[in-house]
């Protein structure tokens, strides 16, 4: 028999017991460590095939064991387990190369299908020794406010990539926080002394856009009266950010996927090439694959962009972050207007939750700022978002029943070419949630119901943020 060695590492006996007792049986071979440092010496004696390990401990920290850990034996999945989740630990964790980020009290169906992913892919690393399970890299400084499953599944990708130099392509709805992710990639990245430049293709006429992004020269044409140095230049050695990519002309885009392959430019007017190191980060909130058979979009470049995909989650599936965002941004905006902190109100919170949020963060974020502009008392009352919700275009087509809902915006011209996909995607997505909730979390059973396979599943789960 295989046994697999499973090392826990915590310095509450009753949670060491808890694993012990879970993982009772001829088939696992349990060790315990109450420290950090004593993990280390564990490890280098028995060899486990996974360890978890708490990140709150007296002396050397779980995210400075962890740390070593990996670097000594860059294949050991190390899952991380803790009291205390926030943006910074999930971050952090990952950077340094955790498997995954529980916290305490962790759900046991959860624990255990997570503990036999990470065994069965340290198997797989030693049957295969071109394999290696690589340390998720960098946290990130930006405050992306949230604790629900689906941001936090952005926290850990933004891990995950900030170190390295591979393009992201951000995914999202619009108000979707899709800069606030590329700052954070950038602000925990190598480049993060070097400069973040932004540039939104959609709001530049093309025929400026070129020059925004490549530079002219003086005379280049009519308005050209002095040399400027393009977005690319500015961010030699940093991060250009090119939010709404989908908008870019095709023949721009056949520019920049010189750039992202050579590394090389004109400006415009200009026969001097020049040479940048940038890393791109771009983001749309249009389908690319629709767009690359409309022949809206080069396919090639779409590959060059997509490197790494981050699908940002809408509000209306992280509910759970409504209250969140909204003391962040009315302890914000009292700040910045040196007014007393308000509050809000149960029935008005009520209100919140149950909305839709189409404009997604920054619908809330606007929202609530005028709603502190005309409050006239320190609580935010329904009657000043009622108006601005009934009245925001969105058109509501409740369930009945068991059924699913669908959104349906009201100006279905903005969804042209992308409505049917538009709609279908929120069916989906509903049906997979309602089948995981109905199946406890458990996707092989969830696959089966769906008779779809169980990495076709985990792909949408993904996708839809439901994690």
């Amino acid at each position: 028999m295989d046994v697999k060695k499973i090392l826990i590492v915590d310095d509450e006996e009753s949670v060491r017991y808890s694993f012990r007792k879970l993982y009772k049986g001829p088939e696992y071979q349990v060790f315990e460590s109450g420290n950090g440092l004593e993990a280390l010496s564990v490890i280098k004696k028995e060899k486990p095939d996974l360890v978890l390990m708490d990140i709150e401990m007296p002396g050397l920290s779980g995210l400075e064991a962890i740390r070593r850990v990996k670097d000594m034996y860059p294949r050991l999945p190390v899952i991380i387990i803790t009291a205390f989740g926030t943006t910074e630990r999930v971050i952090a964790a990952m950077k340094y190369g955790a498997f995954e980020y529980l916290e305490k009290p962790f759900d046991v169906d959860r624990l255990r299908a997570i503990i036999s992913e990470a065994l069965e892919l340290k198997r797989m690393s030693d049957e295969d020794d071109s394999m290696e399970i690589r340390p998720a890299d960098v946290q990130t400084g930006e405050q992306i406010i949230g604790k629900s499953p689906a941001i936090k599944e952005v926290f850990k990708m933004i891990g995950r990539v900030a170190a390295s130099d591979v393009s992201v392509l951000l995914n999202g709805e619009s108000g979707t926080g899709k800069e606030l992710v590329a700052k954070a990639i950038h602000r925990y990245s190598d480049r993060s002394d070097k400069p973040f430049i932004a540039i939104n293709c959609a709001a530049i006429p093309d025929t400026l856009l070129e020059s925004e992004l490549f530079g002219h020269e003086k005379g280049a044409f009519t308005d050209a009266s002095q040399v400027k140095e393009g977005r690319f230049e500015m961010a030699d050695k940093g991060t250009l950010f090119l939010d709404e990519i989908a908008d870019m002309s095709l023949s721009l885009q056949a520019r920049l996927l010189r750039v992202l392959q050579e590394g090389t430019f004109e400006r415009v007017g200009s026969n001097k090439t020049l040479r940048v190191n940038v890393r791109v980060i771009s983001a749309t909130n249009k389908n690319l694959e629709n767009a690359i058979a409309g022949k809206q979009f080069r396919e090639d470049l779409y590959f060059r962009l997509k490197v790494i995909t981050i699908t940002l989650p809408p509000l209306r599936v992280r509910t759970e972050d409504i209250p969140l965002l909204t003391n962040h941004f009315l302890s914000r905006y009292c700040q910045e207007m040196k007014i007393p902190m308000v509050s809000v109100l149960p029935e008005t919170m009520e209100m919140l939750i149950a909305y839709s949020w189409p404009g997604n963060v920054r619908e809330l974020e606007n929202l609530l700022k005028r709603a502190l502009l005309l409050s006239k008392s320190k609580v935010i009352t329904p009657d000043l978002i009622r108006g601005e919700i009934v009245s925001s275009g969105m058109e509501i087509y409740p369930a009945t029943g068991s059924g699913i809902h669908v959104h349906m915006p009201a100006n279905l011209m903005e969804h042209e070419g992308n409505l049917y996909r538009y709609v279908i995607d929120q069916v989906e997505e509903e049906l997979i949630r309602r089948v995981l909730e109905e199946s406890k979390g458990n996707q092989v059973r969830a696959a089966k119901i769906l008779g779809i396979s169980r990495d076709k599943l985990h792909q949408r789960i993904t996708r839809f943020g439901l994690i």
